[in-house]
């Protein structure tokens, strides 16, 4: 039990979290020892240099189930901590000297969704408040406070609020839109995805912003991104299970990489589970790699989903979506494609129980493979691109009742 007693039910506690004590203290421990292993795995990739930008991206539900870590994260990068009344709420957060500190800050782009930005309207303010006075520490060098570097950068450029960090969809908006794009095929090249990603993240919250559009701040800061950090708060749905992630995450990561011209690196941390000495950030490959072979390849997941009929074949059919999304925006290696096609489209038992249960679904699976290989996602066997054109052909003609 990471925050005490205060967890079990007393009948007085009928609240997930009281967002004026965000982060907890164990949040605020897990989210700066998370940030410095984040650092640890940048600099150990980086011939020990700092990054002088790092995305962090700040969800609702995962904000509430962790009682804060992704804002702990962003505190620790920059240099910060908690500054709580004697009741335990939070008045204000709080530069750590850079001589205790002992690096530079690095800057942040916070990424924040739209039910984070509407649910802690608090935490946005008290963020924002940090990033001014960040990037008005006169009395630090450029070199070791690289908000106020990339704020003076801005400010030379004519930028109004060159100290804007907190950037989310326009007001009363929600989702980056790249899901859809993937969805319904909309799209040439990867960077228009990165770029589908930076025109519905472009406004800007604070004390006084609510939803300004600042395309020419994020921009910059896209610029200076090095890395992307993203936690996982459930070990239910991963990064292959659902759309958000390679839509957000992903996505944030191209549109990085299409404002530096650099390749951008993403960590993910995982906060359902506790390792003996802290959080362990992990590449973005890695993880993928894994969520791939202990689910849609993994025999036992695949016979559990078959046998829940319909819902089970949607369940799959989604998978394969997600993964043209992910090969859209990071790459999937052809292993993941191979072993996929092999059990869902060319196995005639497999594919046939997915025909009756869900033709729709089923015909989405064919597709997807059709055009992870159209596209180049996939390096696949001529005589299996074959086998899968003749599936689909067969799948389209029974969806559309041709006989």
């Amino acid at each position: 039990l990471r925050d005490g007693l205060g967890v079990l039910p007393t009948g007085r506690n009928t609240y997930a979290l009281d967002p004026y004590r965000m982060p907890s203290k164990s949040a605020f421990r897990r989210g700066a020892l998370a940030a410095e292993r984040v650092l640890d795995q940048h600099r150990a990739a980086n011939g020990g240099a700092y990054p002088e930008t790092v995305a962090v991206t700040m969800w609702g539900l995962d904000a509430i189930k962790t009682k804060g870590e992704s804002v702990a994260m962003a505190l620790a990068l920059v240099g910060a901590k908690v500054v709580a009344e004697g009741t335990g709420r939070v008045a204000r957060f709080e530069l750590i000297p850079l001589e205790e500190l002992g690096r530079p800050r690095v800057d942040v782009l916070a990424s924040l969704s739209g039910i984070f930005r509407d649910t802690f309207e608090n935490v946005v303010l008290l963020l924002d408040d940090l990033f001014e006075r960040c990037a008005a520490a006169a009395d630090e060098p450029v070199e070791m406070n690289y908000v106020r570097k990339h704020a003076l950068d801005l400010e030379a450029q004519g930028a109004e609020r060159p100290a804007a960090r907190l950037f989310s969809n326009p007001a009363g908006d929600y989702g980056s839109m790249v899901n859809e794009r993937v969805g319904s095929g909309e799209w040439d090249e990867s960077s228009a995805l990165g770029d589908t990603w930076a025109s519905r993240n472009a406004f800007s919250y604070g004390r006084s912003d609510k939803g300004s559009n600042r395309a020419d701040v994020l921009q910059s800061l896209l610029a200076t991104t090095e890395r992307v950090v993203q936690e996982i708060d459930s070990v239910e749905y991963g990064l292959t299970d659902i759309q958000e992630y390679y839509a957000n995450t992903g996505a944030l990561k191209v549109a990085a990489e299409n404002a530096s011209g650099n390749k951008c690196s993403v960590s993910i941390v995982e906060a359902f589970r506790d390792d003996a000495d802290g959080p362990q950030p992990k590449d973005l490959d890695d993880v993928l790699r894994l969520e791939y072979r202990s689910k849609l390849l993994n025999p036992r997941w695949a016979e559990a989903m078959l046998e829940q009929g319909s819902g089970g074949a949607y369940e799959v059919s989604s998978r394969f979506t997600a993964m043209v999304g992910w090969g859209a925006v990071n790459g999937v290696d052809d292993f993941v494609w191979d072993g996929a096609s092999e059990k869902y489209a060319l196995d005639d038992a497999v594919s046939e129980q997915l025909r009756r249960s869900n033709p729709e679904a089923y015909r989405n699976v064919l597709a997807r493979l059709l055009e992870a290989a159209g596209r180049g996602m996939w390096n696949a066997d001529e005589d299996v691109l074959r086998r899968l054109r003749e599936k689909y052909a067969d799948a389209d003609d029974s969806v559309e009742g041709v006989a």
